[in-house]
């Protein structure tokens, strides 16, 4: 995770809310949008765990209030997540082939694709977990399809004395220190900084 990491969150408000009134502010999506495509694949998804707005947002903001209660595994399921990613994805190329080209008009757009996401994900993050939201999220889907066998966390078997520190920081709720394929990790690097073996890298 990176020094600035727990402080992207205020960007979130900013276009979510800034953007209502001053609809430019939408097209800073597009610039969200071009670095995880960038980044996806060569390091995966992580783009969520260290420079993702929304990501520190439930990270550092909302979980005081989450119930941190275990993330469903069908909201991590391909039948879940592709359909919301052509949902959402349709509809805003609908909405700005509607604008006709006026700049403001799809900034809108992209405000409100921001507020509409940005509703679900803390709906998601209160009463389930923080990352809930990132389990099935689009743009994070996107990343675990460019980027899939990137990066990959590597577990030292011999050093891993099963304490579980590193599965109660993961923030995906992932089974950390089993050598599994793990395409949803983000890659934020807490499990290592917590392994008191040094038995996880990247």
């Amino acid at each position: 995770m990176l020094k600035i990491t727990p402080y992207l969150g205020i960007m979130v408000l900013i276009v979510s809310l800034g953007g209502i009134f001053y609809p430019k502010l939408g097209y800073f999506l597009l610039l969200v949008f071009a670095t995880l495509m960038i980044i996806a694949p060569f390091r995966g998804r992580w783009f969520c765990g260290n420079l993702c707005p929304r990501g520190s947002f439930v990270d550092f903001w909302l979980s005081p209030l989450s119930r941190k209660l275990e993330i469903p595994s069908i909201l991590r399921s391909m039948w879940i997540r592709v359909p919301i990613f052509i949902v959402l994805m349709g509809f805003m190329v609908f909405r700005i082939v509607q604008t006709q080209g006026a700049v403001d008009k799809i900034g809108m757009v992209f405000v409100t694709i921001c507020l509409l996401t940005t509703s679900v994900a803390i709906l998601f993050g209160v009463a389930i977990a923080p990352r809930a939201w990132c389990s099935f999220c689009p743009m994070g889907t996107l990343q675990r399809v460019a980027g899939r066998g990137r990066y990959m966390l590597r577990v030292d078997k011999e050093k891993c004395i099963d304490c579980g520190k590193c599965q109660k920081v993961c923030p995906m709720q992932l089974p950390v220190n089993e050598i599994l394929d793990k395409p949803d990790c983000i890659k934020c690097a807490r499990c290592v900084e917590a392994c008191p073996k040094d038995a996880l890298s990247f």
